[in-house]
């Protein structure tokens, strides 16, 4: 029992009838009441639970030969557990600071760039599309940062586009204004004669036309941007609705006795009618306009897989390399084709591209300068719309 006692984390009292001590205890002694031990050694159990004393303790009565003991068992208190148990506190305590601390400069490393592309924000809601962020990092925080930087340039792309379209439309608006209130001034002189007179009002005449073609194009191009298309799409038999336009447009290029040639294959498209005839006019109708006297004009469609082909190509005035992804933007004109006996706003090809690009399409242009020009459209042959 001396033994146990020493190296148990119980302490261990035996006691007999004269309520003696009988073991040497080396730690922590366990005393109990008198009348506890008179109790255990007339045969009862006695149990004291923590909050009674200090550490739970048990009396057990038993007997040998015939002489009744106590056996008293108690928690020793054990001072190398509560060290631990401040150790570790202190250890669980450390490592709470130090997480805080670096949580603290965690949250800074991810709040910060997060600040930076809040007030990027607002300045670009303020109209500053100028606005660029600079990061090295290739986590999500630099990702976002780069899409914004893309978003940034886009945007910033629109606004000068927007500007120039501004600019664009009061310019072709202003030129035919300027010209009708000149020539209205004009025919207020009394001493004029009539070969004048009507000179003046034929040129009003044409700048008339010419804003109502202006105003008529900028409506039909708002309402393409916004996929407003007025009548219903249905099956189309291509080759005979471009024949019906070079039939339609056969007064421009038998003056100016340009050989057309069709080359057309039998297509259905599901498309919208009156804007696919749109296109056909405004790209055949340019080829005639920018094609000198006894040119050359080849039509050609067919089908490629599922798509159908068309190519308008001519020997005119030429595209430059340079210009040829610009030409589709609104207003824009080429350098040579800038002659006040050609007729146009500049908007006919933004309308062919838009209506293209609505049907699920693409559009491109390929040639050179003083040498020929070919506009390809390709359009789906199942429906899209």
């Amino acid at each position: 029992m001396n033994n146990v006692s020493s190296i148990s984390i119980y302490a261990v009292q035996l006691y007999d009838t004269s309520s003696k001590p009988l073991l040497e205890v080396r730690s922590e002694p366990v005393v109990p009441e008198k009348a506890r031990i008179r109790y255990v050694l007339n045969g009862g159990m006695s149990r004291v639970s923590e909050k009674d004393g200090r550490y739970p303790m048990i009396g057990l009565p038993f007997k040998v030969n015939k002489k009744s003991y106590a056996l008293f068992v108690m928690l020793k208190s054990n001072e190398m557990w509560l060290q631990s148990k401040k150790e570790i506190n202190t250890e669980l305590l450390t490592v709470f600071l130090i997480g805080s601390v670096l949580i603290l400069v965690a949250a800074r490393s991810i709040v910060k760039p997060l600040i930076r592309l809040r007030d990027a924000a607002g300045r670009m809601s303020q109209g500053h599309f100028d606005v660029q962020l600079n990061t090295t990092r290739k986590d999500e925080i630099g990702q976002l940062n780069a899409s914004f930087n893309e978003m940034s340039q886009e945007l910033e792309k629109l606004d000068r586009m927007r500007r120039e379209f501004v600019a664009n439309v009061s310019h072709e608006i202003q030129s035919p204004l300027t010209s009708i209130s000149g020539f209205a001034k004009a025919l207020k002189q009394k001493r004029m004669s009539k070969e004048n007179r009507m000179y003046y009002l034929t040129i009003i005449e044409e700048e008339s036309d010419r804003l109502s073609r202006i105003s008529r194009n900028l409506l039909l191009l708002s309402s393409l941007q916004h996929s407003r298309y007025p009548d219903p799409s249905t099956d189309i038999l291509l080759d005979e609705q471009i024949r019906k336009v070079v039939i339609a447009l056969e007064p421009h290029w038998t003056s100016k006795e340009i050989f057309v040639e069709l080359e057309l294959d039998p297509i259905t498209v599901h498309a919208y009618e009156d804007q696919l005839t749109q296109v056909w006019t405004n790209l055949i109708g340019n080829s005639i306009k920018f094609t000198p006297d006894s040119g050359h004009i080849h039509i050609r469609s067919y089908a490629a897989g599922q798509t159908a082909v068309v190519s308008i190509m001519d020997n005119g005035i030429g595209i430059p390399e340079n210009q040829r992804k610009e030409i589709f933007m609104p207003f824009h004109k080429i350098d040579t084709a800038r002659d006040r006996s050609v007729s146009g706003s500049g908007l006919g090809l933004t309308i062919v591209k838009q209506i293209v690009d609505g049907h699920g399409g693409e559009i491109k242009v390929d040639g050179g300068q003083g040498g020929w020009t070919v506009f390809t459209v390709r359009l789906p042959l199942k429906k899209v719309l």
